[in-house]
């Protein structure tokens, strides 16, 4: 069993006119066996809540709290977190010249297991994982992201999470840039992951697209550093019919 719980998290980051409060208050839960969609309009905080929770050393947390199965997140470094059992798949994954994919992958899983993988069985879990992904076995002699396609950027992220195995999986903007049959392949990814024991995710997405095909148990709409509306998958159908006008409307009337 793994929860992953959000409570009032408030995050702020430095601009040239001082701190500036992007989340207000966000309160969420994901249990294990969950799919979360986070939806909203641009700068509404989705991306902020994913990288917070992460530990990107851009934001700062002025309130709250994030807790997996009891233990505090906030006070763990960025790799404790992983450690723990959270991944982040970003929207803009970095290049990392010089580091092969094979390498990056398997110094990752050590420092997860706290033991090398096993040579022999680890190849096969590679190349099948990449294989599933659609991406050709020699794919893991090349450096991690460079030259890589944003598709190929993507499915490399999901992987990744394939082969370390999260308890929670937070996805930032996996679907941007995809084409259908990428987008396809991505989601299937995401499908097997949610099919194992014990797994939760969180997906942020601009776009009801991806949810065509990773069915959302709660969807929540973000505006202004907030959580506007939650509901199950009927909300995402609901978004693609009206948008975020009218949620983004309410907000501005609350601030008036």
């Amino acid at each position: 069993m793994s929860t992953l719980e959000i409570n009032d998290l408030h995050v702020t980051v430095d601009t040239e006119d001082g701190a500036k409060e992007i989340l207000k208050g966000v309160t969420l839960t994901i249990k294990d066996g969950e799919t979360h969609a986070i939806m909203g309009p641009n700068g509404s905080g989705k991306s902020t809540l994913a990288y917070s929770i992460a530990g990107h050393p851009k934001y700062t947390i002025t309130g709250g709290t994030v807790t997996l199965d009891g233990e505090d997140v906030l006070a763990m470094s960025v790799d404790e977190r992983a450690k723990a059992g959270l991944f982040l798949a970003m929207q803009y994954p970095v290049e990392v010249p010089g580091v092969s994919v094979a390498n990056f992958l398997r110094t990752a899983k050590t420092a997860l297991d706290g033991e090398a993988p096993k040579l022999r069985t680890w190849v096969k879990d590679v190349n099948g994982a990449l294989e599933k992904m659609n991406l050709d076995p020699a794919f893991s002699s090349r450096s991690v992201n460079e030259g890589f396609s944003g598709g190929e950027k993507k499915r490399h992220e999901i992987a990744q999470m394939d082969l370390l195995d999260p308890k929670v999986a937070l996805l930032d903007e996996i679907d941007s840039g995809l084409d259908i049959d990428a987008l396809k392949v991505v989601s299937e990814g995401i499908n097997r992951f949610t099919e194992r024991e014990g797994k939760g995710v969180l997906l942020i997405t601009h776009y009801t697209r991806i949810l065509r095909y990773v069915k959302p148990d709660f969807v929540h709409v973000f505006v202004n550093g907030k959580i506007a509306e939650e509901g199950g998958p009927e909300l995402a159908d609901q978004l693609e019919a009206e948008g975020y006008d009218k949620y983004v409307k309410a907000d501005q009337q609350e601030l008036v």
